[in-house]
């Protein structure tokens, strides 16, 4: 009972990175000494598992999925999902400037972190890099504040985002705001809008499995060329979370950084500036936290 209960609240602890943007899950599942065991765990589900539960067997099939182990790991994630989904949504509506602020601290601290796993800088590392800053910059400036709400559009979100609970260093959060669908699926969980939560879940279920393997094998055959788009995408991603947004005259619906000043001007809001410096600095601080107790760790 005790190592599953050690496992749910190493779970909690991933859920709780994965909501907020900018600190990975699977950041602290390496912190904890679960990753490895929770990627070979997710690639077993492959189809001689699904046989073994198409014949009924259904303890071969828990055995061979690891299925203790994933549902004390996801189940913990879940109660740390269901817990803060109230508490995100409360803040963007009432405190946007200071939880923007707090999430653009972590992404710009978190981007710098993940390039330091590159140890051989060459031309086209650089061009990956480069490569995915333009991408993430074009996503944020050309993508609408708010996407489709669209099932099938939950269920792709639920697919993609899914697949950074494996990588670390790139939250599912920071994928949902790139896609328009992180205020969305926190106001579903917070009103238990059952429908939307289980076309998430069946699209987060399918894509960790059928990426699993991709991105492993995209990790080990490339891997300085990968962490250094996923880099990009993070760094390109600063254009989502800056504090400061105004509508877009041409395009309703699309949002522009501005200046502080400007969006007191058009607003007539206060830029909450010094609150504004607090949480950026909070968001690199914790990011440094997890990085010197990841070290230690490993150590």
């Amino acid at each position: 009972m005790l190592k599953y209960l050690s496992l749910i609240i190493k779970g909690i602890a991933m859920g709780a990175a994965d909501v907020v943007p900018g600190v990975s899950g699977g950041t602290i599942a390496f912190m904890t000494g679960i990753y490895e065991k929770l990627i070979s765990s997710i690639k077993s589900i492959d189809h001689i598992a699904f046989g073994l539960l198409l014949k009924g067997n259904i303890k071969l099939f828990w055995e061979k999925i690891n299925g203790s182990f994933l549902i004390s790991v996801f189940g913990g994630v879940m109660i740390s999902i269901l817990s803060l989904a109230r508490l995100m949504e409360y803040l963007l509506v009432n405190h946007p400037i200071p939880l923007w602020s707090f999430f653009f601290g972590l992404i710009i601290a978190s981007s710098f972190f993940i390039l330091k796993h590159i140890e051989k800088w060459n031309l086209a590392t650089f061009i990956s890099l480069i490569a995915g800053i333009a991408i993430a910059v074009w996503i944020s400036i050309v993508s609408p504040a708010q996407t489709t709400e669209a099932l099938w559009f939950v269920f792709l979100s639920g697919m993609v985002a899914i697949c950074a609970m494996i990588l670390p260093g790139i939250s599912g959060s920071f994928i949902l705001l790139l896609m328009g669908k992180y205020a969305f699926m926190m106001t579903a969980i917070k009103d238990f809008d059952f429908v939307v939560i289980l076309v998430f879940v069946a699209g987060a279920a399918i894509g960790i499995i059928s990426f699993s393997h991709f991105l492993s094998w995209l990790l080990k055959r490339f891997y300085s060329f990968t962490i250094a788009i996923l880099s990009g995408f993070m760094a390109g991603s600063l254009v989502k979370v800056w504090p400061w947004k105004t509508q877009s005259l041409r395009f309703e619906g699309l949002d522009y950084p501005t200046s502080p000043s400007n969006y007191e001007m058009l607003s007539g809001n206060d830029p909450q500036i010094v609150w504004a410096v607090i949480f950026l600095s909070s968001g690199v601080l914790l990011v440094l936290t997890i990085e010197f107790i990841a070290k230690k760790m490993r150590n």
